[in-house]
């Protein structure tokens, strides 16, 4: 049997052929089938809660020695336990109670009598997702595969292998006791790996990587694989002239306090020029409450004296940390403007009482999600009701944003005939196509 963890490249191409099998078999079962797989996963994670734990905690104290040179926001990723593992294994379960995301009829279209075409929704294939240090990711991953009839290569951030491995050793563990094959999912803990995993697009059908514009570009530049890119979050919220102040007041700190190092926390707080005298002092005193180290433009700083100034590198930051870039501004469209010049086109937030000016933001802001009077938290696949996510697409092409059950499958096209042949529609006898929808 293979190792649950590769620990060379030729183990890497035999999981990858295996997984590649196994997916189409998975894809093949009910989903009454995935469904249980996806119970018994749930329980094996329940069961081995105390060793995900016990190994999480050695990867944490790792992570925080001064020589392991690991991020405070890296490091409050990392954790993996209580609440945090409680909601995961939830997702979990939450997942069986949504649909079928393979065998989804698009299209039905009788193209002449007898002659019928579907288009019909299929797994992508096998999976190849490289995540930060975040170990939750991996049984989001890993349950969205099974759910979607897909095989999963997950290659986890080098502190998290320890936490990582014990979470892949229980999942297979819930899927041996399924109709669903262990093989469906491969835990890669390497850079060596990672590269070897990039070669194979005989195996891999799309890379999803997650971290950094810089390291989705290297992804990108190094692989024949399609790549959807989980990049920066760079979000933002406007305090518009009409916003009610107090509501605005617990957006901000919410989108920037709820959890500071997450990609849908905000990073740069754009403020009305009108509002910002009332709005800026209440602000910068609960921020400080929270121990948020503030930066701002020379206006911010002649209402919040001693604030640190910020820069134009600053507006393009995504700090991960309990720090926010501040910018007034003079009106809507300098705030639009500003976004669509620093932001990632994660997702973007107005609050206003203006119902045509959160019209004019939202059609105009280009970000995968622009809210309304809505914290910038919200964009995120369980809260979305997607039950998890693989990451959050910052494309224009679809998926995009957080992407869930409907990202992984593509579709294929059924044609059904009695014989019909392609001489019979052409020259100048041809028969006429009917194109009649039929009932989906």
């Amino acid at each position: 049997a293979l190792p649950r963890c590769m620990s060379s490249t030729s183990a890497v191409w035999e999981a990858a052929k295996k997984a590649r099998e196994s997916a189409r078999k998975l894809a093949a079962l009910p989903i009454e089938d995935r469904n249980d797989a996806l119970v018994r996963v749930a329980d094996a994670l329940e069961n081995a809660k105390g060793d995900i734990e016990a190994a999480n905690a050695k990867d944490c104290d790792l992570a925080s020695k001064p020589e392991a040179g690991v991020a405070p926001a890296l490091q409050s990723r990392l954790k993996f336990g209580g609440s945090k593992f409680r909601d995961t294994v939830k997702g979990v379960r939450d997942l069986t109670k949504l649909s079928d995301p393979i065998g989804d009829v698009q299209l039905h279209r009788e193209l002449d009598k007898g002659l019928v075409l579907k288009r019909v929704t299929v797994p992508l294939g096998v999976l190849g997702i490289i995540f930060e240090a975040r170990p939750d990711a991996a049984v989001q991953i890993a349950s969205l595969g099974v759910k979607s009839g897909n095989g999963v290569l997950l290659k986890c951030g080098r502190e998290a292998v320890q936490s990582c491995t014990a979470i892949v050793n229980a999942i297979k563990d819930g899927l041996g006791r399924s109709k669903a094959s262990p093989d469906v999912v491969a835990l890669l803990t390497s850079r060596e790996e990672t590269a070897e995993m990039l070669k194979m697009k005989s195996y891999v059908d799309l890379i999803i990587p997650r971290g950094s514009n810089e390291f989705v570009q290297y992804v990108m530049n190094n692989t024949d694989i399609a790549v959807l890119g989980h990049a920066d979050g760079i979000c933002h919220v406007f305090v518009d002239d009409k916003a009610d102040l107090p509501k605005a007041l617990e957006i901000a700190i919410d989108s920037k306090i709820q959890y500071p190092s997450a990609c849908n926390a905000l990073e740069t707080l754009l403020v009305h020029a009108s509002v910002a005298d009332k709005f800026l002092p209440s602000f910068a005193k609960r921020a400080a409450e929270e121990g948020v180290e503030l930066k701002g433009c020379p206006a911010t700083a002649k209402i919040l004296s001693g604030i640190a100034a910020a820069t134009e590198e600053d507006w393009a930051t995504e700090y991960c940390d309990k720090i926010l870039a501040i910018k007034v501004v003079s009106d809507i469209h300098e705030a639009m403007a500003h976004i669509n010049t620093f932001g990632s086109r994660h997702t973007d937030c107005i609050v206003t009482e203006d119902a045509g000016n959160a019209a004019l933001f939202q059609s105009h802001v280009d970000a995968a999600g622009v809210y309304w009077n809505a914290s910038t938290r919200f964009a995120d696949g369980f809260r979305y009701g997607f039950g998890a996510e693989v990451g959050i697409s910052t494309s224009m092409m679809p998926p995009r944003g957080p992407v869930g059950l409907e990202g992984l499958v593509t579709y294929r096209y059924y044609c059904t005939g009695n014989g019909h042949v392609v001489k019979d529609y052409a020259g100048d006898s041809a028969k006429a196509f009917t194109h009649v929808d039929l009932p989906k």
